[in-house]
């Protein structure tokens, strides 16, 4: 991998560049901030091929598992020419909508650096895990195109996603929702119209972007369901949508190892490949 800098600030070879987002001082809505930061870690591949793609881990929006669910998800993503950008984004705390701006932050940003870091602007897509999942799933439905007045130029950009792609993704907000995740986000007893508005299988428009989701039928911690009514609502809209059901491998697949892991990775690209994010992916000799 070649050394790459951010300001004036030189990175090692191998290094993601580490960037804040908020330079210390984040939103947390409705006109209100904190002193306080989230931030993502730039992984470039060697050869880029003009495809990135935000990486948001899970944790139930009370912590983060960065590791398999981020750098590890990075690394990967590298080795098939596409920019990883591990976002460590702010867990909620009571403030509903801190991780979403994170995460539209996080959008905006790669889109304003696309230039500089060897990415097409159209092919910025966000990614998911658990609760992460909620997240990509809320950033991929609750979007605007900038604001090209602003005087902070990354938000002249669009924090909308290109695509998704949600592994054994929170999504509703409702009955079916993994209860922990929920109570990080909303609190106890949260308004219904916030239950709705973060309910993502119902947020689903025609300017959705294109969804990958994959979940295995026997996950008992997030079930199957969350992603099962965020495809049929993407089929109602006639949106491009792929629903890969797992057979096995419950939540978190195995401890991220095996066919099932496997088989969600293989299948991610080749469905990139097919949108024409990323090139075509080269037949395995038989």
């Amino acid at each position: 991998m070649a050394s790459a800098a951010f300001g004036q600030v030189a990175v090692k070879k191998g290094e993601p560049e580490k960037i804040k987002l908020w330079n210390g001082k984040a939103p947390i809505g409705d006109g209100n901030f904190e002193e306080g930061d989230a931030t993502i870690s730039v992984h470039k591949p060697e050869k880029p091929n003009g495809a990135a793609i935000v990486i948001c881990p899970g944790g139930g929006y009370g912590g983060l598992v960065t590791g398999a669910e981020g750098h590890g998800i990075a690394s990967w993503l590298n080795s098939h020419g596409i920019t990883g950008v591990v976002l460590e984004y702010r867990l909620p705390k009571g403030r509903t909508f801190v991780p979403l701006l994170d995460a539209q932050r996080a959008i905006r940003t790669v889109r304003a650096n696309a230039k500089k870091w060897e990415i097409n602007s159209d092919k910025i897509g966000i990614m998911g895990f658990s609760a992460g999942g909620h997240l990509a799933s809320t950033a991929g439905t609750h979007f605007d195109g900038g604001d090209p007045k602003a005087a902070d130029p990354i938000d002249r950009n669009s924090c909308r996603p290109d695509f998704t792609v949600l592994i054994y993704p929170v999504v509703t907000m409702g009955e079916k929702t993994h209860g922990g995740s929920k109570n990080n986000l909303l609190g106890k007893n949260p308004d219904a119209k916030l239950v709705e508005l973060f309910s993502n299988e119902k947020q689903i428009t025609a300017k959705t972007p294109p969804a990958f989701l994959a979940h295995a039928k026997d996950d008992k911690v997030v079930v199957i369901e969350n992603s099962s009514a965020f495809a049929d609502a993407m089929r109602l809209q006639k949106l491009p949508v792929k629903f890969l059901e797992l057979p096995s491998g419950g939540h978190g697949l195995n401890g991220y190892k095996g066919e099932m892991w496997d088989r969600w990775q293989t299948q991610s690209l080749a469905w990139l490949a097919e949108l024409k994010f990323i090139p075509a992916i080269p037949e395995t000799p038989k």
